[in-house]
């Protein structure tokens, strides 16, 4: 048998294996417009009930004739779609649909989409839930009062409100090209059964705290953590007594959970819900928390999303691990003017605007993780159906990208 140290110096290296190799088989088009509607066939999962309480969305159908500007060229809806691999699309205005379409080859209406990212904004909302029930003591209370496994690590002194804002000073640059980055070694345990919470555990201090911006899936994941240590349960389920449960959904959601035992859902990337559904989180934050005269998120949780006082949280201010057009609050990216979006790798979004009382959900399967240009052409075309059905006369937002 050929030893490693001979592979490796005579290039005999065995490629690696299908197992090994499965996250970015997942994640390539265009096996991505499948795998991402049916993430509950290649992973453990565990069900977010939607309880008894359905309330349909009213609809008022229209069409989206506008154009959107990049480039110095105008582009359509439609054109957003084929450029940007849209998969589902859904438009509430005042609280109707007033448009719904599934581009994508396995998506529909019943399908419940793979959100990523855009976990960490529900899971920002359970954390507000459960400061609000008490079962968190407060923000400024530290991650080891609740974890003590994180004791001696570089997260030993951080304290919940950094992880909110992804200003823990832990881990490096998030970035998915890297084979042993620390997001790649994360994905790795997670879908290979390895121990996920020692590789967070192991990420190293690169900046003291509360400093620096620094887009962090292990924040966030650590949230999840706490409101389950927290309130005794796990996410999927104080996700469904709390908040699946209270906002009309019309399908139950779900969690994939990691391969090892004790399996664990990532509150920082698993939950997967219809994309009507995911409008109805995305409405509840635009009505300040409220659904049919329900507190269900608390008010001041909801406005501490929509924007940070923080400088190196200010839009244009995040460094290498934010674009531009993007600032930062309680995991979720804001925008400068009140709207705000969760945002989630290969192309989800989940946008609100307050103000134009618009809530916008794309779900996509982009090629890569992440990509500049189509994110910045997302947000400029998301902006301008906002302005459109507000009936605001905002000058074109145009982009260069």
């Amino acid at each position: 048998m050929t030893s490693m140290l001979e592979q490796r110096t005579t290039g005999t290296a065995k490629p690696p294996s299908w197992w090994e190799r499965q996250g970015d088989l997942i994640m390539r088009r265009p096996f991505n417009e499948w795998t991402f509607t049916h993430m509950n066939w290649l992973m453990p999962a565990e069900r977010v009930a939607r309880g008894g309480g359905y309330r349909p969305l009213p609809a008022d159908p229209r069409a989206l004739d506008l154009t959107y500007r990049v480039d110095g060229r105008e582009y359509t809806v439609a054109d957003l779609h084929r450029r940007t691999f849209t998969t589902a699309f859904v438009v509430l205005h005042r609280g109707a649909v007033v448009h719904e379409s599934y581009p994508g080859a396995c998506a529909g209406p019943r399908s419940r989409m793979q959100l990523f990212s855009v976990s960490k904004s529900v899971t920002s909302m359970l954390f507000g839930i459960a400061l609000a029930e008490g079962a968190i003591g407060d923000v400024g209370d530290r991650v080891t009062d609740y974890r003590p496994d994180f004791r001696g690590t570089a997260y030993h002194d951080t304290t919940l409100a950094e992880l909110l804002d992804m200003t823990s000073g832990v881990g490096d640059l998030e970035v998915w090209d890297t084979p042993d980055s620390g997001i790649k070694r994360f994905e790795r345990a997670v879908l290979g059964g390895g121990d996920v919470a020692a590789v967070v555990r192991a990420a190293p201090r690169t900046a003291p705290a509360g400093e620096r911006f620094n887009y962090s899936t292990f924040d966030a994941q650590i949230l999840g953590w706490v409101i389950e240590a927290a309130t005794g349960k796990t996410l999927a389920r104080y996700a469904a007594e709390r908040l699946w449960s209270r906002i009309g959904a019309d399908h139950d959601a779900y969690y994939w959970l990691t391969r090892a035992r004790p399996r664990t859902a990532l509150g920082a990337g698993s939950f997967n819900a219809t994309a009507r559904d995911l409008a109805r989180l995305g409405l509840l934050m635009a009505r300040d928390g409220v659904v049919a005269d329900r507190q269900v998120v608390p008010r001041d949780w909801v406005r501490r999303s929509r924007g940070s006082d923080l400088p190196q949280l200010r839009v244009g201010a995040l460094g290498p691990s934010g674009y531009p057009h993007y600032g930062y609050a309680n995991q979720w990216w804001t925008l400068g003017d009140g709207a705000f979006t969760g945002v989630g790798v290969h192309g989800q979004y989940l946008f609100v605007d307050p103000a134009a009382d618009v809530v916008i959900v794309k779900c996509s399967a982009w090629p890569t993780q992440d990509d500049e240009a189509r994110d910045t052409e997302t947000v400029t075309a998301l902006r301008r159906i906002a302005d459109h059905l507000a009936g605001r006369n905002a000058p074109a937002r145009t982009t260069t990208m």
